[in-house]
């Protein structure tokens, strides 16, 4: 069995307070949508960037992608082989106890697999994830209103590398609905619900390593917020 990951997960329970209770879930079965965006011109855009690299286009949207359960962690440090990775903050729900839970994690991926198969980059990396998370049915009904960010530390400064709402994101419970997973999610299932585009720096550059990130994602109606940050290490790639 995976090890487990540990959740502080917050609920209202139609009280005043909030109240928070930390879950172990054991991840069994990871998901990872892409191409989820809601407009069409937004998808185009990140097909565009990801031509750029020499990243073949879809065969259509969403796509499902199947990964490793065990490549989730929560790990502030994680190894990649090369420089060619990056990462890109995601809405992500799991299943525990009977319900659907939302946090935040990054799809990171290696660039350099991914021009020649997106599937087999989709495995080549640790996948970031938060150590907090919020009740979905709690925040679906105003899902478009939170806000999903991230930042790099680039050139001894951090700068803002994605932002914006999850209003550019399908809805996630279609996402759900229309993954493998359908209505038979158990508990340890993972799904990550895809990213926004990134923002070019100075040079023009989209899409691009950074030796740290930080991934959040905000609550503004109830002024919260799920962040996590980590470092990464790149090792040798020895032929």
């Amino acid at each position: 069995m995976s090890t487990p990951l540990l959740f502080a997960c917050e609920s209202a329970l139609d009280t005043a307070l909030p109240r928070t209770e930390v879950r172990a879930v054991f991840p069994r079965q990871f998901i990872i949508a892409g191409w989820t965006g809601r407009d069409s011109a937004a998808i185009a855009h990140h097909i565009h960037e990801l031509e750029l690299l020499g990243v073949p286009a879809p065969s259509s949207v969403p796509l499902f992608y199947r990964a490793s359960a065990s490549l989730l962690t929560q790990a502030p440090l994680i190894e990649t082989l090369g420089e060619d990775s990056s990462g890109e903050a995601e809405p992500l729900l799991f299943w525990a106890e009977g319900e659907w839970w939302l946090t935040v994690a990054s799809d990171h991926t290696d660039r350099k697999v991914e021009t020649y198969s997106v599937a087999v980059s989709k495995q080549m990396c640790p996948k970031p994830i938060a150590a907090a998370a919020w009740r979905w049915a709690e925040v679906a009904p105003y899902q478009d209103e939170l806000q999903l960010r991230s930042r790099i530390f680039e050139d001894g400064q951090w700068v803002d590398y994605q932002q914006g709402t999850l209003s550019s994101i399908r809805p996630l419970a279609s996402l759900c609905a229309d993954s493998p997973l359908g209505t038979a999610a158990q508990d340890g299932c993972f799904l990550s619900c895809g990213t926004l585009g990134a923002i070019h720096n100075a040079q023009g550059v989209g899409i691009r390593p950074a030796a740290q990130m930080e991934i959040e994602l905000r609550d503004p109606r109830r002024q919260r917020s799920i962040v996590h940050r980590y470092q990464v290490q790149t090792l040798p790639v020895v032929a």
